[in-house]
């Protein structure tokens, strides 16, 4: 039999890991001398401790290997656990690539712009949400005040609860228009609200939407929607539905627009 330290040497696993294999229950030593406490192990015992190196290397967490060495799944069950593994690092292997090809995305636009955007682009998942909205066609994309005006004015008449998200306007067209804009102004509400021929109630959709942030006037937003619009083409992405601006810092919470804070949101797939 060989000492833990000769069994470490002969293994290339190191005493402390042998030691942790030990307490987890995967793999005692062979004996242990009742008054030195000295670990000794078997050659025949590096076996099984192959397998727990190959399962480690499988991607098993110490925990999954001690169930899957006791022997009590059939063939048909570590079939199971081995399918499940290899959908889990195919989905790992799938995020490295999508991560690598994001960093390849920043080099090129580095090596085009000399400098970093002023703008980040995120991908993130966005909750559905029940609005209050109003509809119309308004002649550029600044002029939707009177909107607004009649969306709140209609939900303070009513006592309507509002303010559980941050407004926005979502934009119908699909593409950018100098004038008769689609636009809709949308309040988040939590309770009942009464319709009219103006003001409806429904849900937005949410989904995965690629999110940039802009900081000061509204006029300068189009900045936010180029650099949407160059990641998008960079990573493969497409758009696939209404263009929103959500409305995180405005004119109900300072007066200087410069302090405006601005996210705009466009739902995306993958093309």
């Amino acid at each position: 039999m060989f000492k833990i330290g000769e069994f470490s040497k002969l293994s290339r696993v190191s005493v402390k890991a042998l030691r942790l294999y030990d307490e987890l229950g995967l793999l005692p030593p062979a004996a242990v001398d009742k008054w030195t406490g000295y670990r000794y192990y078997e050659a025949g015992q590096l076996g099984r401790l192959h397998r727990i190196l190959a399962l480690k290397d499988l991607g098993f967490s110490l925990g999954e290997i001690g169930e899957l060495l006791r022997g009590e799944l059939s063939g048909e069950e570590l079939r199971g656990v081995m399918k499940a593994k290899h959908a889990e690092v195919a989905a790992r292997a799938r995020e490295a690539q999508d991560r690598l090809a994001l960093v390849e995305a920043r080099l090129a636009a580095l090596e085009q712009e000399e400098t970093m955007s002023a703008y980040e682009v995120v991908l993130k998942e966005v909750p559905a949400v029940r609005v209050a909205a109003v509809r119309d066609l308004i002649p550029n994309y600044p002029t939707q005040g009177h909107l607004w005006d009649e969306l709140m004015g209609h939900i303070h008449r009513h006592g309507v609860k509002w303010g559980a998200a941050p407004c926005f306007t979502l934009y119908h067209d699909e593409c950018y228009k100098e004038k008769d804009v689609d636009a809709e102004a949308a309040e988040p509400i939590t309770g009942p609200c009464p319709e009219t021929d103006r003001v409806k109630v429904r849900e937005v959709a949410g989904g995965l939407m690629a999110c940039a942030v802009h900081k000061g006037p509204y006029d300068g937003l189009y900045g936010a929607y180029e650099a949407i619009l160059r990641w998008a083409e960079a990573n493969g992405y497409r758009s696939v539905g209404p263009d929103r601006d959500v409305y995180l810092v405005g004119p109900a919470d300072t007066k200087d627009p410069a302090e405006y804070v601005t996210e705009v949101q466009e739902p995306v797939a993958k093309s």
